[in-house]
Formats: C-alpha cells, sequence, structure tokens
C-alpha cells in the first residue's frame, strides 16, 4: 500500500510539492472516501491541491466555482429550453402532434453541471468545490446532502447515482463561518503560505532552468515581502507569475530596479503598492541578496 513518501514522490511528479501534513491528509481523504476541506488565505494555493490531485491520479476535473446567489440551475442541473421550443415548433411543422412532457424532459435536453457532473462522470473524476464559504447557507446544505449519498434527485428523471464517488476538495477562505455538518463529513487541512525551503522547491519544479541564486533571492524577497502589513499578500502563484515575468526579461539577479518595474506582478492593489516605497524595495531587495 502506498505511503505518505511515495504518495508525496507522486504528486512531485506531477509538479505539485506537498509536505508531509498535506500529503498524509490527502492520502487519508483517497482512502476514507471523505471530503476534504482546505482553508487558508487567499493566494495559498488550496485550487492547485485539487488539480494535482487530479493530475496525479490522472482524473478529470471539475470544478464548482462558488459565489453568492449560486443556486440548482447553475450547479447541478437545467432544461435546454431552446432545444425544447425548437422541438416543440419541429414537431408542429412536420405534423407531428405535440411533443409530450416525458419526451420534453428527458435526457436529450438535460443540462449537466458540476455537481451533476461529477456524479454522472463515466471515470472516477475530482470534483473542487471553490470557495464554498461565498455560497449561501442554504446551497451549503443541499451540498451536504449531495457529499452524504452522492446522488442527485431529478423531479422528472428520478434519482441519479454516482456512477463512481468522486474525490472531493472544497475550499474555504473564511468569508463566513461554515457548519459544523459540512465540517464533520469532511477531513481538514489548514493550507499556510510555503515556507523557503518549499516555495523554492516550487518555483524550482515550475522553471527548472532558473538559477539557484536568483530563485532563492526571489523567494527570499517575496517571504519578506509577505510579512509586511499588506492588504493582500502574493501568493504561490504570484511569485511564480514574477519569475516567468524576470526569466522572460532575461534578469540574472534581484536588484532594486528590476523589483520596482515588475512589482506589479506581485502587489495588485494600489494602497499596497503604495505602502512599499523604494526605500523598502532596496532594502528587501538587500536582504533577499544576502
Amino acid at each position: 500500500m502506498e505511503d505518505i513518501a511515495q504518495f508525496q514522490k507522486r504528486l512531485a511528479e506531477v509538479g505539485y510539492i506537498a509536505d508531509k501534513p498535506l500529503a498524509a491528509t490527502l492520502l487519508l481523504t483517497e482512502r476514507l472516501g471523505r471530503p476534504l476541506l482546505l482553508e487558508g488565505e487567499a493566494g495559498v494555493g488550496k485550487t492547485e491541491v485539487a488539480k494535482a490531485l487530479a493530475r496525479a491520479n490522472g482524473h478529470p476535473l471539475i470544478r464548482l466555482q462558488c459565489y453568492e446567489g449560486l443556486d440548482v440551475n447553475a450547479a447541478v442541473y437545467e432544461w435546454n429550453y431552446q432545444r425544447q421550443l425548437l422541438s416543440i415548433q419541429m414537431g408542429q411543422l412536420e405534423g407531428r402532434s405535440e411533443e409530450t412532457e416525458d419526451h420534453l424532459f428527458s435526457e436529450q435536453f438535460l443540462l449537466s453541471r458540476p455537481l451533476l457532473q461529477a456524479i454522472r462522470s463515466p471515470e472516477r473524476a475530482v470534483l473542487l468545490v471553490d470557495e464554498i464559504d461565498r455560497a449561501d447557507e442554504e446551497f451549503e446544505a443541499y451540498l451536504l446532502e449531495v457529499l452524504s449519498d452522492f446522488q442527485i434527485s431529478v423531479p422528472e428523471l428520478g434519482t441519479l447515482k454516482a456512477v463512481h464517488i468522486p474525490r472531493v476538495v472544497l475550499t474555504s477562505n473564511a468569508t463566513r463561518e461554515l457548519s459544523d455538518a459540512l465540517r464533520r463529513r469532511c477531513l481538514y487541512h489548514y493550507l499556510e503560505f510555503p515556507d523557503f525551503g518549499k516555495e523554492l522547491r516550487i518555483l524550482q519544479a515550475h522553471l527548472p532552468g532558473m538559477s539557484e541564486r536568483l530563485a532563492g533571492q526571489m523567494v527570499a524577497f517575496v517571504q519578506r515581502l509577505r510579512a509586511l502589513d499588506l492588504r493582500k499578500k502574493p501568493g504561490v502563484a504570484e511569485t511564480l507569475d514574477w519569475a516567468a515575468a524576470l526569466a522572460g526579461l532575461e534578469v540574472d539577479r534581484l536588484e532594486v530596479e528590476t523589483v520596482a518595474e515588475t512589482l506589479g506582478c506581485l502587489l495588485k492593489t494600489r494602497e499596497d503598492q503604495a505602502s512599499v516605497p523604494r526605500e523598502v524595495l532596496q532594502r528587501l531587495a538587500g536582504e533577499a541578496g544576502e
């Protein structure tokens, strides 16, 4: 049976660097068949965990992006009303009798949305329910039913059961408190910003051609930047964007001019950019280069 180290290696082979606690939790979710609830600040890489899990297992990734007002039509299924209307019109032109309700509300006119797609996927899928904390409590309650039985009721068609139980990853930025019922159904992991060593390995995995010296300086700079009082701290994705930008500019060492010119890769609000004046950039760049 695969152990934690072997699972870490399998994740690394698809470009994801997982520390031991996260790898252990992911392995447990696979063995127990339980959903995983991931919390952490925006930008720590929660979504990437689900993507990596899909790549490591060779499964399709099905993503449900949550937002306020998310309803069943967008998350589960809806009827293709345009096709239904067209079918009625064609039937009238061809002199056929009126379309029956059974015909109009059949599989032919059913549009599957992410939850139903995951339930009916012909192969096991990874279902990412992204930012569940942005959805209303009513939708969260509905999701509980799906995660309990992995089946969905469509009144016109009956109960549709999962062909393969999907692996489920839920992410939350903690914009609202999730219910105890949801937490009870999930395993839990809080994802922190990576430490220097882990972020360096992530960067090197994505840009293997970058010099170790420059990669180290960049990660050290970003780590120091995150320690400042910022409205939005740069995430791992921002680090990788910045690295790609510097590689494109053929930069071989970190200098304050280059940092200032490319700061938009890391800081995404006017307030944050204004809160890091040139002298601070110079200090951080100097410390990162030591």
